[in-house]
């Protein structure tokens, strides 16, 4: 299996210890390594895929901290450099009723915008699969140009590449200047990752469709969009498929995207796919790939921080293994096997059929207790 190469900002996020109030509110924070190319890259390593990190952090113990776990994830730290330029890149984090987050940054510079071309060299990608990137970083300082190389790079060495714009205006100078960047690198990647408050600030058209032919126009293979509570949908040139998000209690909303892309990037690499296959993904397999992202992201918003799961904590919510059951579906559709994962009261049902070629999961509310080995569960025949 070929790795994942993610560059970009390391930093640390400080996550508050309550919800509901505003950051100048918070008393209490809880250090935690962030950093969006990092999330995704602990997501790949974490269920099994190899990942390596291209970044800078500081002389600093904060920049020891990020290290230390990135290397205790899994993650390839060979290419994360220290400076004694900057520190370390710090963000605050408030998070309101329903988890979402309200950031104050402290990078003005931070040690990741010393980032020079010249330590990016080639044998970085080699076996590289997905180089991915983000657009906190393409601000105007050294690391945008080290993104410039790496992108060419691993180009060069057969990697296709991976862009989730991952807006965060406080970090820019104004959104006109975020947006020229965003739109300066779109160009560059085979697959584009964007949520759907993103889609318009980022392509300019007003919908995921016209968003999606878009960049097919201007070079892209795959768009991949998340909707938050309202799941997700992946567009290719010749297929497309959504998805539900599956319902858990959200804690925190941090690292949600992250965990989707990540989740994606290890099923492409771990099937072997390239940027002359991308397009070429089956609607059964690109729904099969939506559901099981779904799932890394449902684990992810149920923990305080950017948790990232593993394959074995999938299967385990709730201090219960997930289980795998037949379930018995009213004519004209066959008995099938399915995956049912438990998440906080509910059995979650992935199906994998053609059948249903819109979304490929649901959920029902089974009794409380072990399900019974067999289940009559009435669903639509597809479901839309």
């Amino acid at each position: 299996m070929k790795k994942v190469v993610a560059i970009g900002e390391l930093l640390i996020d400080f996550v508050p210890q309550q919800r509901g109030c505003a950051l100048d509110e918070v008393v209490q924070f809880e250090r935690v390594t962030g950093g969006a190319p990092a999330n995704v890259a602990t997501a790949v390593a974490r269920l099994g895929g190899r990942a390596q990190m291209i970044s800078q952090v500081g002389e600093d113990a904060f920049g020891t901290h990020i290290l230390k776990t990135l290397r205790a994830n899994g993650v390839d730290i060979s290419s994360v450099f220290r400076t004694e330029r900057a520190n370390t890149a710090l963000a605050f984090v408030s998070l309101d009723k329903n988890g979402n987050r309200e950031f104050s940054f402290y990078r003005n510079p931070s040690a990741d915008l010393f980032l020079d071309e010249a330590q990016i060299t080639p044998n970085i990608f080699a076996d590289c699969a997905v180089l991915h990137f983000c657009s906190v970083d393409l601000v105007d300082a050294p690391v945008k140009q080290a993104h410039r190389k790496a992108i060419r790079l691993a180009k060069d060495a057969g990697a296709f590449l991976s862009f989730d714009p991952n807006v965060r205006l406080p970090l820019w100078g104004s959104p006109e200047s975020c947006q020229a960047a965003i739109r300066e690198f779109l160009p560059c990647a085979d697959l584009v990752k964007l949520s759907d408050d993103e889609v318009e600030f980022c392509t300019g058209c007003k919908t995921e469709r016209e968003a999606a032919e878009l960049l097919f126009s201007q070079g892209c293979r795959l768009l991949l969009v998340t909707r938050g509570a309202d799941g997700a949908a992946v567009y290719t040139p010749n297929a497309s498929a959504e998805t539900k998000a599956l319902p858990v209690t959200v804690t925190d909303t941090t690292g949600a995207g992250d965990s989707f892309i990540g989740s994606f990037l290890y099923q492409l690499t771990r099937d072997g796919v390239t940027a002359e296959t991308l397009a070429d993904i089956p609607q059964e397999k690109l729904a099969d790939y939506l559901a099981f992202s779904s799932e890394c992201s449902a684990y992810t918003v149920q923990h305080k921080g950017a948790v990232m799961p593993t394959e074995e904590e999938l299967k385990m919510e709730n201090g219960e293994w997930a289980t795998w059951f037949t379930i018995l579906h009213s004519a004209p559709i066959q008995q099938k096997s399915h995956r049912i994962i438990r998440y906080g009261g509910f059995y979650s049902i992935i199906f994998n059929q053609p059948t249903y070629p819109a979304r490929q999961h649901d959920a029902c509310r089974l009794q409380s207790g072990a399900p019974p080995a067999w289940h009559t569960c009435r669903l639509p025949q597809r479901i839309s």
